[in-house]
């Protein structure tokens, strides 16, 4: 199961509110093949669906869908506030790499046969 701050559940709910969402609209998080260190976060506005775990902050959801929960499991939604990249963050406890990106990361051994991730916090597309 995932957790979700204050801060995320308060800039969902502005997002939601933003796009006029339709009632029981939640935050979609997926886990996807590919990015910088094999895996990647996907984040969209979506319905709860059949075998999806939703966990409801502050009177909004945050939903996973049910292939990408053991990868999330534990982590935690925040929203970032910077001058350069604000947005939605995962702080992800299964993540044994991740680029500077922030959106990709290599899951602990034994989770995905994904090829090997780059340096911790090294910039995705950097040459090697």
């Amino acid at each position: 199961m995932i957790e979700a701050t204050a801060e995320a559940a308060a800039e969902l709910r502005l997002l939601l509110a933003e796009k006029e969402a339709p009632a029981g609209t939640g935050l979609r998080l997926t886990v996807e093949r590919g990015g910088c260190a094999g895996l990647s976060y996907a984040m969209s506005l979506g319905m709860p669906g059949a075998g999806d775990e939703v966990v409801e902050r502050d009177g909004v959801l945050f939903v996973v869908d049910a292939a990408s929960a053991s990868y999330l499991n534990g982590s935690i939604v925040d929203y970032e506030h910077s001058l350069n990249d604000s947005g939605f963050k995962i702080r992800n406890p299964n993540a044994v790499r991740s680029c500077g990106c922030g959106t990709s990361f290599e899951p602990a051994k034994g989770r995905d046969g994904a090829g090997p991730a780059l340096p911790e916090g090294e910039a995705c597309g950097a040459e090697g």
